[in-house]
């Protein structure tokens, strides 16, 4: 499998681990260890998951958790109005938080690939304006955090 491969991989498994926590009440240890254990890379219900960046997975989940106050705030803010972070579905919630901590805090990973990424999870779980409800948010905060990335020179 390529980095990028096991990079989407960790992805995916931190979404998921951010749902289970917000539904299930666990912690990040708890949740983390489950899912190094019995998930990435394990066939389960029939379905295969993938492989997954260990650090990265490890990073984003952790990530996420520690430096919620500030990834739930940039997220309500690029909401549109009326539309709380809290009455976004709780996936998609899952999906929000981990693409906005990755474009906070990993710069390593271009922006326009975080979104990219992010949509491809997203359409894991979604079919309808959930895709774009994630591009458009993420792109938002993407613009906020990496502006630099997106400053085009006067030709």
């Amino acid at each position: 499998m390529s980095r990028a491969e096991m990079r989407r991989g960790a992805r995916l498994a931190a979404v998921q681990a951010l749902y289970q926590m917000e539904v299930g009440g666990r912690g990040v240890v708890e949740a983390m260890a489950e899912f190094e254990h019995f998930w990435i890379g394990k066939e389960v219900e029939d379905i295969e998951l993938p492989k997954a960046e260990l650090n990265f997975f490890r990073d984003l989940l952790g990530g996420v958790v520690s430096e919620q106050r500030l990834v739930d705030r940039a997220v309500d803010d690029a909401l549109a109005a009326g539309w709380p972070l809290k009455r976004v579905e709780a996936v998609v919630r899952a999906v929000l938080r981990a693409g906005a901590y990755e474009l906070a805090f990993r710069k390593d990973v271009p922006a326009r690939a975080v979104i990219s990424e992010y949509v491809a999870v997203t359409r894991t779980f979604y079919q309808g304006e959930e895709i774009g409800m994630v591009n458009a948010v993420l792109d938002k905060l993407a613009r906020e955090f990496r502006a630099e990335e997106f400053d085009v020179p006067a030709a």
